[in-house]
């Protein structure tokens, strides 16, 4: 019985054996291989004392042992947190502690890059290093080669339900350091089967992973994948014409992607091999441009096209049918199987045709909360609305805090966000982040960070930092800004000023600033 999620590569493996689950690079894993494999790891996280619910963290670019290690760790019983490979040492260190991570797998040049890093990290225990070459020392910590840490198969799997937790997924909010999503197996195998349903696959397709896998969308190839027993080529690209050449070499027929890559691939040529096998594309993250859409479809007749809207805290809410996209481009669509999409008042009550309101979900993707913040998970996971009034334990639905509405014939609409969250480049990222690494500059007194429109990425961040000194400039604070963030919350445009617009209350006016710089990056060049 497939009730765990892990449950689905043993099941591919034994309609299947001898099938392709993983390409990378030259090399093939069966589904054969990837279940003994998987066996394996679990087996020596098991032998290094890992017990029910305790969390694994996978910092890794995409290899064959990512994988494994984030499906081994289920299997041991374990909780996998994949860590965005391009996360630098201080958010990396936020996460291994803030969800107390024991054990660490990642590569040597990324375990010496987090040497200071893991000297703050008291839970981490064990530090396993995958490739070859000497394993670095680390005081406190114990640190084992992969194959060191492999382990034999045979020993038994801990008892589990799909109600467990399978994964947390770090995510940014709209205040403070990205909080931790835990997402059980119910939850995951729920949005594996939905999103495979819609998407109609099947054993001979072949999906291209260009996202990461920290991202529920990225981690998403995965599982759909697994679901069917399709096949799921690893890839983190360089440049978006390494993703067109990967579709015709590869013969993927699969593609999900994010609006800034689908705005580059849809000003490229796409070979006739390419054309020929790519059966469908997705797009998540962010509304995906009108033109950027033509281009595509221009480029890639036969290709479906599916536009889809998802929440880290439900995996996947909405998606627009492929026969719908040239007539309402601009709609989320409607929900996908198995859940229920509500747009409603403040109150509560539904909405409308036509009226503004919040999108709520529920159903069995909504996932189990914040990792220890009661705080905000009372805020985000509510009872969901109609409920009878004689259900002693109402269920809970997810409040997305997006402004959408409904027309007509029940297709949504996106307005906008009830909070100060920027969704750039398909990620989510907490203005407060940014505003905290601007604030260690000795001489900024106030530091604002907030979104504007972009062209080609949804939102640019944009930085407004209040100082009377005369050696903060814009490049040092860019400068000081790439040391400390990822790529993709390096502010677009930055302004510095001697004082800031503030409220009646005497707090800084953010909806004055945001009307101000609302045209920063479809008037101006940005400054990053």
């Amino acid at each position: 019985m497939t009730f765990l999620l892990h449950h689905l590569i043993s099941a591919s493996a034994s309609r299947t054996a001898d099938a392709p689950a993983l390409l990378f690079k030259q090399d093939v894993l069966t589904y054969a291989a990837l279940a003994s494999q998987v066996a394996a790891v679990a087996s020596g996280l098991r032998g290094l004392g890992v017990i029910r619910d305790e969390r694994v963290a996978v910092y890794l670019p995409k290899q064959f042992e990512t994988v494994t290690s984030m499906f081994g760790s289920m299997a041991a019983g374990g909780v996998f947190v994949p860590v965005n490979p391009i996360l630098k040492p201080e958010q990396v260190g936020h996460i291994l502690r803030d969800c107390a991570t024991r054990i660490l797998i990642t590569s040597a040049d990324r375990a010496a890059l987090l040497e200071d890093t893991l000297k703050e990290c008291p839970d981490l225990v064990h530090l396993i290093v995958t490739g070859s070459g000497d394993l670095p020392s680390l005081d406190g910590k114990m640190v084992l080669g992969w194959e060191q840490m492999l382990g034999e198969p045979s020993m038994p799997p801990q008892a589990r339900i799909d109600a467990d937790m399978a994964a947390i997924l770090y995510t940014s909010g709209s205040t403070g350091r990205p909080k931790g999503v835990v997402l059980s197996h119910r939850n995951m195998l729920a949005g594996a089967h939905s999103v495979a349903e819609y998407l109609q696959n099947n054993a001979s397709d072949r999906l291209l992973a260009v996202l990461p896998f920290s991202f529920d969308y990225g981690l998403s190839q995965l599982t759909t994948a697994f679901s069917v027993g399709a096949s799921v080529v690893l890839m983190d690209y360089l440049l978006p014409r390494d993703v067109i050449r990967a579709v015709a070499k590869y013969q993927v027929t699969g593609l999900a992607a994010v609006p800034p890559l689908w705005n580059q691939l849809a000003t490229l040529p796409w070979p006739d091999e390419a054309v020929a096998c790519l059966r469908y594309i997705t797009n998540s993250g962010g509304a995906m441009p009108i033109a950027t859409t033509s281009a595509l479809r221009a480029s890639l007749p036969n290709t479906l096209v599916y536009l889809m809207y998802g929440l880290t805290e439900a995996f996947r809410s909405t998606y627009l049918p492929p026969d719908q996209v040239d007539i309402r481009p601009e709609s989320m669509g409607k929900a996908i199987p198995n859940a229920e999409i509500m747009i409603v008042r403040e109150d509560g009550s539904e909405c409308g045709v036509d009226e503004p309101g919040e999108l709520v979900h529920r159903g069995a993707l909504v996932s189990l909360g914040y990792w220890g913040d009661r705080e905000k998970t009372d805020i985000r996971f509510k009872p969901a609305p109609a409920q009878p009034a004689g259900i002693p334990n109402p269920e809970l639905a997810v409040w997305s805090g997006d402004r959408v509405k409904r027309d007509a014939e029940g297709f949504l609409y996106f307005i906008g966000r009830n909070d100060e969250m920027i969704k750039t480049s398909g990620y989510r990222v907490s203005p407060g982040e940014i505003e905290e690494v601007v604030f260690q500059i000795d001489g900024v007194e106030q530091a604002v960070a907030f979104g504007a429109p972009h062209p080609q990425i949804g939102y640019g961040i944009v930085l407004i930092v209040q100082t009377a000194s005369a050696t903060i400039d814009v490049e040092s604070i860019l400068a000081h800004s790439r040391l400390h963030l990822p790529l993709f919350m390096i502010p677009g445009h930055v302004h510095v000023a001697a004082e800031l617009p503030r409220n009646p209350n005497g707090k800084i006016d953010r909806k004055a600033l945001s009307i101000q710089f609302a045209e920063v990056f479809t008037s101006t060049e940005p400054n990053a």
